[in-house]
C-alpha cells in the first residue's frame, strides 16, 4: 500500500508536467520573456552600465555589447564580487559562490544568487516528478535516498557562503525528503573521499535504498565497497533499488558494468547540472537527450564548435540550432553571467522539444593532426566495442601519441578492463571502425597513412582512482576527462604503472 506521500506525488508531478509542456511547446516566447528580464534586472549593475544595458532591446543589440568571454575574462568582475561589492553582476549580493577548481589560475568562484538557487533545486526536483508521471512509479520515495556529494559545510567570505555545489544543494533538500536521505550529516562531512565511502557504505548496508545519484565512476566505486562487504550484488542488498540518477559524465560506458553490479537493470535519470545553472535533465525513459530547460533564468546561445576558434563566430539562438551539430554552449543568467562560455559542447537530438546531450567540453579533444575528435565519439566508439566484445571497462582516456618510438603517430587509449577483451585484435578493429565511421577527419588520417590505428595501454585495476587521488580529486564532482590533446594525463598514468 502506498504512502499518502508517494500517492500525492502523482497528481503534483501531472500538475508540474503540464507547466513543462506550456514553455516547452514555446520555446522562442519562453527564451525572449528570460532575454528580456535578463537584460531589464541587470541594467544598474556595473557590468550593465559598463555594456549599455539600457540600451539594449534586442538580441542583435546585446551580441554588438557583450562578448563572449570565459571565466578568466569575466574573472574582473567576480573579482569586485568576491571582495563584498555590490551590484556587479547581478543585483545586489550573491547568497553563494559555488567554488569549483579553476584549469589556469587556481579556485574559480561562480555566483549563485537568491533568484538562482531555486532553479537548481527546482529542476532535480522535476526531474523525479517527470518520471513519475511517465511511469506511474511513485513507491520509491518511500524508501532511502542516497545522493553521494560533496561535502555541506560552507565557508564565508565577505557575507557570501561559498562551497562546492553539491554541498550548497544539500541544504536544500525538502522536508518531505529529508528524514529519508543517506548518509548522515557528520558523514557527508568527511573531506577524505575513501573515509567517507567507507561510511557510507556502514549506514546504507542494511537500509532499504531506493534511489541513488551521483557521477557513475564514483558510484561504482561504492558499489564495489558494497559488494565486497555483504559478498552480494547490489540489486539482492536493496531488493526495492530501481532508480539511478546520475549527472557529470556519459553514462553508456559504465551500463554494462553497472548492470553487472547491481545484478539487474534498473532506470536512469540523466541530469546536466553545473555550478553556472542546472541546464538539461531527461524527461522522458526512451527519448534521447536531455530536456533544456528553457525557462530557468538561463538565456542560451550556441557556436558551431568548428568555427568557435574563429575570430567572429557566428553566435545563434535556440531558434536556429539544428539536429546533430556539435555546439558550444554560452549562457547569460540570472547569477550574474553574461554571454559565459561554460566550456561544454552540446548536440541537438530534439527540436520539438529541445533536447540535447553533452557531446564533451571545447578543450577536451584530439586534432593533434587535424581530426578533432570528440568526446561523444570516443564513447560512441567504446560502447560499440564492449557490446561486440562482452567485455566492460571501469574508465579509460585517450591521448595522442605524437613521437612513438617506431612507425607512425597514434591515438593512445588507456583502458582499465573490467574483463580483459579475450581477441583483443578484434575490440581495437571495432573500435577503429566506428571511430572512422563517425569522424571523416579520422578516416582521411588513416587512410593517408599519417595515422596508424589507435593502440591500447591496459591500466592496472583502480589505476585512475589513484591518478586521481595523486592530483587531489578523488571522488566529489571531479572526473577523468574522456580525451586530451596533449600526453599530461597520459604520461602520469604511464608513469604511476612503472612505480606500481
Amino acid at each position: 500500500m502506498p504512502s499518502f506521500k508517494a500517492a500525492l506525488s502523482k497528481p503534483f508531478a501531472k500538475y508540474v508536467a503540464k507547466r513543462i509542456q506550456k514553455w516547452a511547446s514555446q520555446p522562442a516566447k519562453t527564451q525572449q520573456d528570460v532575454f528580456d528580464s535578463l537584460i531589464s534586472e541587470a541594467k544598474h549593475t556595473a557590468f550593465g552600465k559598463d555594456h549599455n544595458f539600457s540600451e539594449i532591446s534586442s538580441y542583435q543589440e546585446f551580441q554588438k555589447q557583450v562578448p563572449i568571454r570565459d571565466y578568466e575574462e569575466l574573472k574582473p568582475y567576480v573579482e569586485r564580487v568576491v571582495a563584498g561589492e555590490e551590484d556587479v553582476l547581478w543585483k545586489g549580493k550573491p547568497v553563494y559562490f559555488a567554488k569549483t577548481s579553476g584549469t589556469t589560475s587556481g579556485a574559480k568562484y561562480i555566483p549563485i544568487t537568491k533568484e538562482s538557487m531555486p532553479t537548481h533545486v527546482e529542476a532535480a526536483r522535476n526531474a523525479i516528478l517527470m518520471y513519475i508521471h511517465e511511469t506511474g512509479h511513485s513507491k520509491f520515495v518511500d524508501g532511502k535516498m542516497i545522493f553521494l556529494q560533496g561535502s555541506p559545510i560552507l565557508e564565508e567570505k565577505h557575507g557570501i557562503k561559498l562551497g562546492r555545489l553539491s554541498g550548497i544543494v544539500a541544504h536544500y533538500v525538502p522536508k518531505y525528503l529529508q528524514k529519508n536521505r543517506l548518509p548522515s550529516l557528520e558523514t557527508n562531512c568527511i573531506d577524505d573521499w575513501e573515509t567517507k565511502v567507507e561510511a557510507i557504505v556502514d549506514e546504507t548496508i542494511n537500509e532499504d535504498m531506493s534511489i541513488i545519484s551521483g557521477i557513475p565512476s564514483w558510484v561504482q566505486m561504492y558499489f564495489e565497497k558494497l559488494i565486497e562487504k555483504s559478498g552480494k550484488p547490489v540489486g539482492d542488498l536493496f531488493k526495492n533499488f530501481n532508480l539511478f540518477i546520475f549527472g557529470g559524465v556519459n553514462y553508456e560506458p559504465y551500463r554494462a558494468k553497472f548492470e553487472n553490479l547491481i545484478g539487474r537493470k534498473v532506470d536512469s535519470i540523466e541530469l546536466y547540472p553545473a555550478s553556472e545553472g542546472f541546464f538539461a535533465f531527461q524527461d522522458k525513459q526512451n527519448e534521447k537527450g536531455m530536456l533544456l530547460q528553457l525557462n530557468s533564468g538561463i538565456f542560451y546561445e550556441f557556436v558551431e564548435a568548428d568555427q568557435f576558434f574563429e575570430d567572429n563566430p557566428k553566435r545563434i539562438t535556440i531558434t536556429d540550432v539544428k539536429l546533430g551539430v556539435n555546439y558550444v554552449m554560452i549562457i547569460s543568467t540570472t547569477a550574474g553571467l553574461w554571454a559565459y562560455n561554460i566550456g561544454d559542447t552540446v548536440e541537438f537530438t530534439s527540436l520539438q522539444p529541445y533536447r540535447v546531450i553533452v557531446s564533451g567540453r571545447i578543450k577536451h579533444f584530439i586534432s593533434a593532426f587535424g581530426e578533432h575528435v570528440i568526446g561523444k565519439e570516443v564513447e560512441q566508439a567504446l560502447k560499440e566495442a564492449t557490446e561486440k566484445t562482452a567485455i566492460s571497462v571501469n574508465e579509460f582516456t585517450v591521448a595522442p601519441q605524437i613521437n612513438p618510438e617506431e612507425g607512425l603517430p597514434y591515438h593512445e587509449w588507456l583502458i582499465e578492463f573490467e574483463n580483459e577483451p579475450e581477441n583483443e585484435a578484434a575490440f581495437i578493429d571495432a573500435l577503429e571502425q566506428s571511430l572512422k565511421q563517425q569522424n571523416s577527419y579520422y578516416l582521411d588520417l588513416i587512410v593517408g597513412k599519417v595515422l596508424q590505428p589507435l593502440k591500447i595501454t591496459k591500466i592496472t585495476t583502480n589505476g585512475f582512482q589513484t591518478y586521481m587521488k595523486s592530483i587531489g580529486k578523488l571522488g566529489g564532482q571531479n572526473k577523468i576527462p574522456r580525451l586530451s590533446n596533449d600526453r599530461k594525463i597520459a604520461d602520469a598514468l604511464h608513469q604511476l604503472q612503472l612505480t606500481k
